[in-house]
């Protein structure tokens, strides 16, 4: 019977219409005659999803008792049992009830599809298991129900459901999502703006990993190895060359002409796993590639050329770089080079060539030294020495009995020991040695250095040509196996100092460490030139020590028997026992990540300082506000009051005078609240803040600022519940926050539709929203609107932004709470004021359900959440 096709609906979010459009296919696919039932749709009350059942065949779902509790699932035997040629069932994810067959609903699914049923599903992109925890930091939100990616990876067909969150949210406020009261709440937390921004970013990318996957796939079924245009790749070819750098930047800036092209640096490393490029350059240009937005690969190949187009290839690369040869013309001539050779191999791959300063500087190596040890060179000497006239005296006295060929192979014979013993120069001493003596004393005529016969001489030059090729192949083997223990020993030293490095909390101290610990050296220190020369220093005063571990640290370079330059500024100084020259390049290796190490903690402490620093300006700044605009409206009222009542020109009647004094006594009011609140922020700016926080009512809050507010206020809509938990506020600022944000809602709504005050509390946070439905901010001014001075258009000084805002959000992050902008879904402004609970202050936080709770209780607190349904996946939203 053949397997069953399953096709994913894949959303970024609860409402998006997953389940629509799934039920849309299986009435396609009916109207064109296929067998369609439905297995499990949960419609959350929704009428256009209601009513898209409508014709379609619904096989009852099966009841379940657990604990007393009564349950609906999807009745998997009936569905096998009416054998349909497709099936829709909601929620991938879904936890079916203790006592069902299968734990999870995506074994039910399996099931129908090995009966050979096709599947219609959906899944939201916060399920897949792989993103559940990134998706948890970016809402807040924990996700019980999950789903192995390889499952929806599976599937023949995704399809995703996609939707801005601007329209999203105004699906939401229209009511196409939850009931009404559920509403405010999840606009402001599960499905504000940002949120739906990730997820949607989220569900692109795992869908476009999907595409490439398939992709690939499909290229690999069909043998197509020609490369596919779909999106730019360049690879970049490092040789862990000082040119290296060149040719990143290089490709770098050819990747970046095309919009959203990759950059990929690849370094090929020899088959034989021996070391030859420098790992300190390879180290460098590896974090130049990342921090240009690349990524660095490794490839093993003895053929460069094949190894580096397999890769491209691989990748579907378009393109790529590789740097001029750096040999010289004669070894051109002797070999084509990896580019000559990679340019005639690349088919549809553009090869870049690019010429650098290292171009024809190369130099031919001939190898000077062998691999053997001095005590083995000995050793052959002395063996060929010895033998030779030992062996010559006793083939002499064996000379009536064998022949020349005899003789020579005996010769033979001795001058191959020689050569496993002491390499090419011993063998080549036997061999010569060997000649002669044959020569002399065994070929006729005898005891003369001549030859009668031509063949007696061919053989006698064969063994020496014998003799200098195992001798090759002797040193070549005893280089290779010490290039081969040094390697393994500096990868094994790299990964043990990556691994330090990445799980210490400190990592220049830890790299500096294990530099110290693995050449066993006395101190390991870090020097810094200092940039404050303004006069002649001694050497020693010159330089500052940036980070030291180990004994006694050196204060200069000239203090340590090693010094490593990494650049002008600083150098690596070590302490303890001479290195071997082949350690050094190690060293630099280390070096180098010290380098970088140090920028980071620089980078991180000035990031630090740099955040205090913004913080007092911050506060600065809503002083600055305060007293250039606050402070002057209430002060010129009780000016124009009193000047008016001392004004010899005009008579005032009792009940003016009456209202003149009120007046100024009101305008003298709000400036003493506001000069209090002023010295209170210039105490926090000196860090020594005096407020009273206590746990007071935000319902006992906001009619206060009303009334501060007067008659403008009078048509303001509150919506405060009757069971809200108390918040930790001072009262004086609490209401000081309150009157300017609800002032700036008031100077924008429209009369026909006055700002509305609404309050809710979630997870240990009270949110106080002031909602108005006048033009809004755009997204790009929402920063500006809490800065100074700032009224966004060309309006007078009555009109605009309120430069209180800036107060506001200062007071409130005193507080502890923050202060939000956010759009009003059908035009608007909401600004929301989000406070700590007593419960939340005092580190008693709402117990979370815990993950081995009781399922039915889980169950039941997200059908609470939903409406009793049991779609999990909309909890969050009112969350």
């Amino acid at each position: 019977m053949a397997r069953g096709q399953l096709r994913v609906y894949l959303g970024a979010a609860p409402g998006v219409g997953k389940t629509y459009k799934m039920l849309e296919e299986g009435r396609r696919r009916q109207q064109r005659g296929t067998d369609v039932v439905v297995g499990f749709v949960e419609t959350h009350g929704r009428p256009f999803t209601e009513a898209m059942l409508s014709g379609l065949e619904i096989v009852a779902r099966k009841p379940m008792t657990y604990r007393g509790a009564e349950f609906t699932e999807m009745d998997l035997d009936a569905v096998l049992a009416r054998r349909p040629e497709v099936v829709v069932v909601d929620e991938l994810a879904h936890t079916n009830v203790p006592g069902s067959r299968h734990a999870k609903r995506f074994h039910d699914i399996e099931e129908l599809l090995e009966a050979g049923v096709t599947v219609l599903t959906t899944v939201n992109i916060q399920h897949l298991e792989s993103l559940n925890d990134v998706v948890e930091q970016i809402t807040g939100v924990p996700q019980r129900e999950t789903v192995p990616d390889a499952v929806v990876r599976r599937a023949e067909q995704i399809e995703l459901v996609d939707m801005t969150p601007e329209a999203l949210r105004r699906r939401m406020a229209h009511g196409n999502i939850y009931r009404a009261e559920k509403v405010n709440a999840a606009l402001g937390n599960y499905f504000r703006v940002g949120n739906l921004t990730a997820l949607r970013e989220l569900a692109l990318l795992w869908l476009a990993d999907k595409v490439d996957d398939q992709l690939d796939r499909y290229r690999a079924q069909h043998g197509i190895e020609a490369t596919w245009e779909t999106r730019e790749r360049v690879v970049v070819a490092l040789t862990g060359g000082p040119e290296g750098d060149t040719l990143i930047r290089r490709a770098a800036r050819v990747a970046a002409r095309t919009k959203a092209a990759d950059l990929l640096a690849v370094h090929v490393i020899r088959g034989d796993g021996l070391a030859g490029a420098d790992p300190a350059n390879l180290s460098r240009q590896r974090v130049l590639v990342e921090t240009l937005g690349g990524t660095y690969h490794q490839v093993v190949g003895n053929d460069i050329p094949a190894a580096l187009l397999d890769f491209a290839r691989g990748v579907n690369a378009t393109q790529l770089v590789l740097g001029a040869s750096r040999r010289n013309r004669l070894a051109q001539l002797l070999s084509p080079g990896v580019g000559v050779t990679a340019t005639a191999e690349s088919g549809s791959i553009d090869v870049h060539l690019v010429t650098h300063e290292q171009v024809r500087r190369g130099r031919l190596r001939i190898a000077t030294g062998g691999g053997l040890t001095l005590g083995r060179r000995l050793a052959g000497v002395a063996l060929a020495v010895l033998g030779l006239p030992l062996l010559t005296v006793g083939l002499n006295a064996v000379q009536a009995d064998i022949s020349l060929p005899s003789d020579i192979l005996a010769f033979l014979i001795l001058t191959v020991a020689v050569a496993l013993v002491g390499g090419l120069w011993p063998a080549l001493l036997g061999a010569v040695g060997s000649f002669l003596l044959l020569n002399y004393y065994f070929t006729p005529p005898l005891h003369r250095f001549t030859v009668a016969e031509r063949e007696n001489l061919f053989a006698l030059l064969a063994f020496v040509l014998v003799a200098v090729a195992v001798s090759t192949v002797v040193d070549l083997a005893a280089r290779r196996t010490r290039e081969a223990a040094r390697a393994s020993a500096e990868a094994q030293t790299l990964s043990t100092l990556a691994g330090s490095v990445l799980h210490g909390d400190r990592p220049l101290p830890a790299l500096l460490e294990r530099v110290r610990e693995s050449f066993g050296l006395t101190s390991v220190t870090l020097l810094q030139r200092r940039t404050d020369d303004s006069e002649p220093r001694a050497e020693a005063d010159t330089w500052q020590i940036a980070a030291t571990v180990g004994g006694q640290p050196c204060t200069s370079p000239a203090d340590g028997q090693t010094e490593v330059p990494i650049d002008d500024d600083l150098s690596l100084v070590l302490r303890g026992p001479t290195l071997a020259a082949a350690d050094r390049r190690l060293i630099e290796a280390f070096a180098a990540h010290a380098a970088i190490a140090l920028r980071q903690q620089r980078l991180s402490e000035q990031a630090a300082a740099a955040g205090s620093l913004a913080e007092v300006d911050k506060l600065r700044t809503a002083l600055l506000s305060a007293v250039s605009h606050d402070l002057r409206t209430p002060l010129a009222s009780a000016k124009a009051a009193v000047g008016s009542l001392r004004s010899p020109d005009v008579d005032f009647s009792a009940d003016d005078q009456a209202e003149l004094l009120a007046t100024a006594e009101e305008s003298l009011d709000k400036l003493n609240r506001l000069v209090e609140n002023l010295l209170d922020m210039s105490r926090l700016q000196a860090g020594a803040l005096g407020m009273n926080p206590q746990p007071i009512s935000v319902g006992e809050a906001v009619p206060r600022s009303i009334d501060d507010l007067g008659d403008t206020a009078a048509g303001v809509r509150v919506s405060i519940p009757d069971e809200l938990p108390e918040v930790y506020a001072d009262p004086t600022l609490l209401e000081r926050i309150l009157v300017n944000i609800l002032a700036n809602a008031l100077r924008y709504s429209p009369a026909e539709q006055p700002p509305l005050i609404s309050v809710s509390e979630h997870a240990g946070l009270v949110e106080v929203r002031v909602v108005d439905h006048g033009p809004g901010v755009p997204a790009a001014d929402r920063d500006r609107i809490f800065q100074p001075f700032q009224r966004l258009g060309d309006r007078d000084n009555t009109t605009g932004v309120g430069l209180g805002l800036a107060l506001s959000r200062g007071l409130a992050e005193a507080m502890g709470g923050r202060l939000e902008p956010e759009n009003t879904p059908g035009g608007g402004l909401t600004m929301t004021l989000i406070l700590r609970t007593v419960e939340l202050d005092e580190h008693r936080r709402p117990p979370s359900p815990d993950e081995n709770a009781d399922p039915v209780l889980l169950k039941r607190l997200d059908e609470f959440h939903t409406d009793h349904s049991t779609d999990h996946s909309t909890a969050e939203g009112t969350a």
